[in-house]
């Protein structure tokens, strides 16, 4: 478990969790000596995950000079964090219809041979169990909110939270209760949970110290 980005220094972050999801690879990428002094400082077991650039959504998972170099840079940063995690987001206004399902569905079998793990997460507006069969299509991981589209039944799993009423909201004690019974009920063999409100740090400590971990 762990927070999409670090909410606080890494150097702290690093003491509390063992997991990221670095959203500098959305935006605007950091330099390289950031990067390389991420890994420095984590401690050696811990996971970098990637969040891919917007671009690809933004270009509707089609290929192009684009999706191409956006990927390259994936690659490269992935390669100074000792990463094969891709995380690829949808942006809200993918639509759900025939032309953007095969189009992703495209996107995500090619890409699966240049990470050893992809996650894709589709528009909340999606039907959350039709994204997630496309998804094991392909065999990737679909990423969903387990508290609003509940758990898979799969043996691999990423849930990314985005707070009850959006980005700004934060859980509060019945929810990270809710949560960490369905996480204790769950069969997965390996599972990530991924808080991405504005205050994930406090909730991810909080749904931590419910799971006793």
């Amino acid at each position: 478990m762990g927070c999409a980005g670090f909410p606080v220094p890494a150097t702290r972050y690093f003491k509390e969790f063992l997991f990221v999801e670095i959203q500098e690879t959305h935006h605007a990428l950091p330099g390289m000596g950031t990067i390389r002094r991420w890994r420095r400082e984590a401690p050696k077991e811990f996971t970098f995950a990637m969040l891919a650039p917007r671009e690809i959504g933004q270009e509707g998972f089609r290929e192009g000079k684009v999706v191409e170099t956006s990927l390259n840079t994936l690659l490269e940063v992935g390669k100074e964090l000792e990463s094969k995690i891709a995380v690829f987001v949808s942006p809200p206004e993918f639509v759900q219809n025939r032309a953007n399902k095969a189009a992703v569905k495209e996107f995500l079998q090619n890409v699966r041979k240049k990470f050893e793990r992809v996650i894709w997460e589709a528009p909340t507006t999606w039907d959350a169990d039709d994204a997630a069969s496309l998804a094991e299509d392909v065999k990737v991981i679909p990423a969903r909110d387990p508290l609003v589209h509940g758990m898979l039944d799969s043996p691999v799993a990423y849930y990314r939270l985005a707070g009850p009423a959006g980005h700004k909201s934060r859980y509060e004690d019945p929810a990270i209760e809710k949560l960490a019974q369905l996480a204790k009920d769950a069969k997965h063999k390996d599972v990530t949970y991924v808080f991405t409100n504005v205050d994930m740090f406090a909730d991810a400590k909080r749904f931590k110290k419910a799971m006793k971990l």
